[in-house]
């Protein structure tokens, strides 16, 4: 992985001036790692959409193995983003190859613990997710947000990224 570390001193928080990062995430990182992706999946019946999206995800019940077989995987890039040195989120993107030949990126998980929101981690650990991207020869990048999720959605418009369509569902079971 060629991802390189990407740091930024953020404002002060309760008197301390922190540095947030992103690097590629190692072997030590994965107790952390499952921990988030677990954390990740917990938030998503509370979201408008979120109910489908958990029923869908191969890995619900088993977070910890998408994020290990990542660690070993060189068409998978995992980062993990850091506070002083401390991991509190991640990002897990493919590539892959698309119809016409090129290279497309999918950031398919991308999660900030909640008591580190809003202080420029999730930003460090999209923005290296862009740079591996373009340096691994991808022509575009996606990713989804859920409906609703305005957050999500002005995050990643922060960073260029625009939606392209819109996923529609409807229960056949009368739920």
């Amino acid at each position: 992985m060629s991802a390189a570390i990407a740091a930024a001193p953020s404002g002060e928080h309760a008197g301390f001036l922190m540095e947030e990062s992103a690097r590629p995430a190692s072997g030590g990182d994965l107790d952390v790692l499952i921990g988030l992706a677990e954390a990740a999946r917990a938030e998503l019946p509370e979201r408008k959409g979120g109910d489908v999206a958990v029923r869908l995800d191969p890995q619900r019940n088993d977070p910890g193995a998408r994020i290990a077989t990542a660690l070993g995987d060189e068409a998978t890039v995992l980062l993990v983003g850091t506070i002083d040195g401390a991991v509190v989120g991640y990002g897990l993107m493919t590539l892959g190859t698309v119809s016409d030949g090129s290279t497309q990126a999918n950031v398919e998980e991308i999660f900030v613990d909640p008591g580190a929101r809003s202080v420029g981690v999730g930003e460090m650990v999209l923005e290296a997710l862009l740079l591996e991207a373009s340096g691994r020869g991808a022509v575009a990048i996606q990713s989804v947000a859920l409906p609703g999720d305005r957050s999500t959605k002005n995050f990643f418009e922060a960073h260029g990224m625009v939606a392209r369509a819109i996923i529609v569902h409807r229960w056949l079971d009368r739920r």
